[in-house]
């Protein structure tokens, strides 16, 4: 129903309507209607009339990075509006025109109902076009997960214009790609303000001591503690939510960067293909030497042989892709006997004598014994249905692998320790070049089935090692007593 008023205006009013009578071309009653609407409309607008521009647009400067809340969002744009995308473009320039944001905005896609492929492009002052594009991008990824979740291809920011390419994907990519491009301090504002104290603690003593502390796994530390080679990889999977054997190398590599240098265990590290360039300030020769281990074994868990050179301030790390192929011929050629643990024997023996052809690689006969020992471990405990290992059954294993390869040893088994000494030793032959790279790979083997059958609960004790003149080696297994398995 049309209501009809007389009402008198001053010069000064009719004034300050002049730019709504030359939008409506001076009907005076859509003039009149537009300065109602955005009257009662002035409560949406942030307040915007009230604060300073400068200052509106430092708030929405302050909010980079930072997603809106669901709710909040679901109160801005109505998810009912996900099921067609030209009345989602209607309102959202219908929305944030009554606000009095200016900006030009056009939603392409190819399909209205449910579109596989959408391009947001805005044209405006940046921060407004910045904040309105990230509210756009967060609905149509969080309501379209439900039925085909779009995610986010690029992003192209050029001051007063901003193109955002979405398409279909998975629901993965889709949530990931909205923290990466508009959401990368979301998660980090959370944590921090869900324990200020914490967090402002660590941040003062960052600070404080010019960034020369250390953050690291719990466990990393432990190892220090008892004098072990740090087992670097719970620090890289804990980040990539996987195991290290499943990461791809080139993934891999630049986790390694990421970790090491965001806990500051290292300076910086640089990569060049598969060459590894670690950077440090370490002075200390045996904390250089254990760094370069730490890193040799996370690459071997990954599946990768590399040799390590260092100087007084950088540990360049080399792929030895030709070594790793050997190991895993060894490792994968082991499956075509069905004496599986005899087999593994005679190949191994078998190398050992044949490394003579292959150049002065210890660090790759340290991996090579290492996988060795793990998977002859794992050959007897199946032959043997072993479930659960102790030092008993261990003893056993060693027992029948000595006997294969014709090595004397003795035992003394205590009730948490192994007392292990072999008398006489067939693998290292006296007046043999490669004695001891082959002793060292016989050790690493012993090492690998150790850590396989007790992980970090047995701790190896090195009484004595054999030199050149005798044949005698002696070790202790030693197992905490409430760590001692039943």
């Amino acid at each position: 129903m049309k209501v009809t008023r007389h009402i008198s205006l001053d010069e000064d009013h009719i004034e300050r309507m002049k730019p709504y009578l030359q939008k409506y071309n001076g009907n005076f009653c859509a003039a009149l209607k537009e300065i109602i609407n955005q009257t009662e409309n002035c409560d949406l607008r942030t307040n915007s009339s009230a604060i300073d521009q400068s200052l509106f647009e430092w708030m929405l400067k302050e909010v980079n990075g930072i997603l809106i809340p669901d709710k909040l969002l679901d109160e801005v744009i109505a998810p009912g509006l996900i099921t067609s995308m030209d009345k989602l473009e209607e309102y959202v320039k219908r929305r944030f025109g009554e606000l009095g944001w200016d900006f030009d905005f056009v939603l392409k896609y190819d399909s209205d109902t449910f579109p596989s492929e959408v391009l947001i492009e805005m044209r405006g002052k940046t921060e407004s076009i910045k904040f309105v594009a990230c509210m756009l991008s967060q609905y149509l990824i969080k309501n379209s997960l439900a039925y085909s979740p779009l995610e986010i291809k690029y992003v192209v920011n050029n001051n007063n214009c901003i193109n955002i390419a979405l398409s279909r994907s998975n629901k993965k990519n889709a949530q990931r790609s909205l923290f990466n491009f508009f959401g990368w301090m979301d998660e980090t504002i959370k944590i921090i303000r869900s324990n200020p104290v914490f967090w402002k603690s660590v941040i003062r003593r960052h600070l404080s001591n010019d960034y020369n502390m250390v953050t690291v796994h719990r466990n990393y530390l432990e190892d220090m503690f008892a004098d072990k080679i740090p087992a670097c990889e719970i620090m890289v999977e804990t980040l990539a939510k996987r195991p290290v054997k499943e990461i791809p190398m080139d993934e891999m590599l630049y986790l390694i960067k990421e970790v090491f240098e965001a806990s500051r265990v290292i300076d910086r590290i640089v990569i060049d293909k598969d060459t590894i360039m670690v950077f440090h300030s370490y002075r200390n020769k045996d904390a250089i030497e254990r760094l370069k281990q730490s890193f040799i074994m996370l690459l071997e868990s990954n599946g990768h042989t590399y040799d390590a050179k260092f100087t007084s301030n950088m540990i360049m790390l080399t792929h030895r892709p030709d070594v790793g192929v050997k190991i895993n011929e060894i490792i994968n050629n082991l499956n075509i006997s069905n004496s599986r643990v005899d087999q593994e024997l005679l190949v191994f023996m078998a190398f050992l004598e044949g490394f003579k052809d292959m150049p002065d690689i210890p660090m790759s006969m340290t991996a090579l014994g290492r996988r060795m020992g793990i998977s002859l471990m794992q050959e007897y405990e199946k032959e043997n249905a072993i479930e659960k290992w102790d030092l008993k059954k261990f003893k056993g294993a060693i027992e029948v692998i000595d006997s294969k390869i014709h090595r004397v040893s003795e035992w003394n088994l205590k009730d948490n320790s192994l007392l292990y000494t072999i008398k006489k030793c067939s693998i290292a032959k006296e007046g043999n070049t490669f004695d001891k790279y082959i002793c060292h790979t016989a050790r690493e083997t012993f090492k690998g089935a150790m850590n396989y059958a007790f992980g970090n609960k047995a701790k190896l004790k090195i009484n004595k090692l054999l030199s050149r003149g005798d044949n005698f080696c002696e070790v202790m297994i030693l197992i905490p007593p409430e760590e001692k398995s039943n």
